[in-house]
C-alpha cells in the first residue's frame, strides 16, 4: 500500500465529536498513525454508578492499515480495520479530511453524518515503529505495537472468536446480552496507550482498567531488518518489524 502523507503521522487527540444525536467533548480518544499502520482507542466517560461491564463494553478501539486518496469530495482517509474491539461495522470507516493547520484536522463522515476535530499531540513525530507479534513457531499472534515519537500503543486481541450469530452492526453490549456466559472473554481485548520516557512506558489509558497507570521498564531493539525484541514484562514474544523509521537501533 501507499504510505499516508507525512502530515497524517503522529498521535491525534479528538477534542470534539458532533452527530445529529450527540455532542461529545469528554471521551478519551487517541489515534496513533505511522506511515501505514494505525491504532485507535476510545474510552467514554460514564455516569457514576454505571454497571462495570456496560462501561467496559461501551469502549471502542481498532487497528489496521490506513489509506489516503484524492476523491471528488476531497482528501479521503480510510481506516481498514484488521482488529476491532467492537463487532464488525456495516460500512467502511472513511472520512473527508481538511487540515485547518498542520496540527489540527477536521474530519467529516463519508458513510455517516458526523464531524470530528483532531489535534496532533506534541512530540508525536520524529520516529515511527510498527511491530507485529510472533509466536514460538513464527506465526502471527495478531498483536501490534506502534511507536510515534514519545508515545506507544499496544493491541492484543481477544482470544475467542465472535459467538455464532453475531452480525455486522451489532454492539459489544448486544453480543454480551445474548451471551453473558462469555462476558469475561469478550472483554479480554487490550488496547493500551501511553508515553515512553527514560526507559519506561507509562500507560495513560487502556481497555483493561488494571493496566491504567501502570509504569513498566521498556526498550525496543532492532536485531535485523525483519525482527525486533521488546524488553518489557508485557511484551515478551519476538516481534516482526513492519516499519522502522528511526535512526537508532534501540528505543
Amino acid at each position: 500500500m501507499t504510505p499516508v502523507p507525512d502530515h497524517y503521522r503522529g498521535v491525534w487527540a479528538r477534542r470534539l465529536l458532533e452527530t445529529p444525536q450527540q455532542r461529545d467533548e469528554h471521551t478519551f480518544v487517541r489515534w496513533l498513525q505511522t506511515s501505514l499502520w494505525h491504532a485507535d482507542l476510545r474510552v467514554p466517560t460514564m455516569a457514576p454508578g454505571t454497571d462495570a461491564q456496560l462501561r467496559l463494553a461501551s469502549q471502542q478501539g481498532f487497528c489496521g492499515v490506513t489509506q489516503v486518496t484524492q476523491q471528488a469530495n476531497g482528501e479521503v482517509c480510510t481506516w481498514q480495520r484488521r482488529l476491532d474491539f467492537q463487532p464488525p461495522r456495516m460500512d467502511v470507516d472513511a472520512g473527508v479530511m481538511v487540515f485547518e493547520t498542520s496540527e489540527r484536522v477536521i474530519e467529516t463522515g463519508v458513510h455517516a453524518t458526523y464531524l470530528e476535530i483532531w489535534d496532533r499531540l506534541p512530540d508525536s513525530t520524529g520516529r515511527f515503529i510498527a511491530l507485529a507479534g510472533l509466536d514460538g513457531a513464527g506465526g502471527d499472534t495478531q498483536e501490534l505495537f506502534l511507536v510515534a515519537g514519545r508515545y506507544a500503543m499496544q493491541v492484543r486481541p481477544r482470544r475467542m472468536a465472535w459467538p455464532p450469530g453475531t452480525q455486522a452492526g451489532q454492539t459489544l453490549v448486544d453480543v454480551m446480552v445474548k451471551h453473558p456466559e462469555h462476558a469475561a472473554a469478550l472483554l479480554d481485548f487490550e488496547i493500551s496507550f501511553g508515553t515512553l520516557e527514560a526507559g519506561y512506558w507509562t500507560i495513560e489509558q487502556s481497555t483493561l482498567p488494571a493496566r491504567q497507570g501502570v509504569r513498566v521498564p521498556f526498550a525496543v531493539r532492532q536485531h535485523k531488518d525483519t525482527q525486533a525484541s521488546i524488553n518489557s514484562p508485557a511484551c515478551a514474544e519476538p516481534w516482526q518489524i513492519l516499519e522502522w523509521a528511526c535512526s537508532a537501533r534501540e528505543v
